[in-house]
């Protein structure tokens, strides 16, 4: 059977439901300790694709969490810093208006990128802000340290957790508006790079219209 030359997920708008979760960010190790409910469907099983990394989703009005747990690594966490997009981590993608009808990103639209740095122990997080190319506008940069996140090492893997404080997303208001832009990519060396929904051969990094939608409830 051919490959389809447009992924499944291109069809589809989707609209993922993002439960409310007191105490968030935790104290301890666990910096957010997701249960089973705020797990995010992933539809790259729509081509034949089997996932390798689960998604997980949860806000309160003090900002949002995000945390993903990758198996089956065939391979230790590779980091090259010469080399981000083909290290180990996870690129975020948040827009707090969710203007789909856009097609370049607006001063609500955030990319995040954490990288896994490997050493002695659990390996930490480094957490960058880049700009969003061709945007109308630049979103506010978060300060230094002000993005929370930890990582730990799973038999043949590892789970990365992240808080974003709402000061850190520009336009995040709860009362007012429920709906977020949302996309991803978890970059493996070796098995190569898992998408919300679309992927290559589409400008996710810079195009919200192909983004997905977080629905916040609760």
């Amino acid at each position: 059977m051919s490959t389809p030359l447009i992924p499944q997920a291109f069809y589809f708008r989707m609209a993922l439901p993002c439960v409310r979760v007191e105490g968030l960010p935790r104290a301890g190790a666990r910096l957010l300790d997701l249960p089973e409910g705020c797990r995010l469907a992933e539809f790259s099983g729509l081509d034949g694709v089997p996932p390798w990394a689960e998604a997980r989703a949860a806000w309160n009005p003090g900002g949002l969490a995000m945390a993903f747990e990758v198996g089956g690594k065939l391979s230790p966490i590779f980091h090259d810093p010469r080399q981000p997009d083909a290290s180990d981590g996870v690129d975020l993608w948040i827009d707090t208006r969710d203007t789909r009808a856009a097609h370049r990103a607006t001063r609500f639209c955030h990319h995040f990128r954490l990288l896994l740095i490997p050493g002695k122990g659990e390996p930490t997080v480094q957490v960058s802000q880049p700009k969003i190319h061709r945007a109308q506008a630049d979103a506010p940069t978060a300060r230094a340290g002000e993005v929370r996140a930890v990582a730990q090492k799973l038999r043949k893997g590892y789970r990365l957790e992240v808080f974003f404080p709402a000061s850190t997303l520009g336009g995040f208001d709860p009362e007012t508006n429920r709906r977020l832009g949302l996309a991803y990519r978890v970059t493996d060396p070796d098995r190569g790079d898992q998408f919300l929904a679309v992927g290559h051969g589409f400008p996710v990094a810079e195009d919200p219209s192909l983004w997905s939608t977080l629905e916040l409830r609760g």
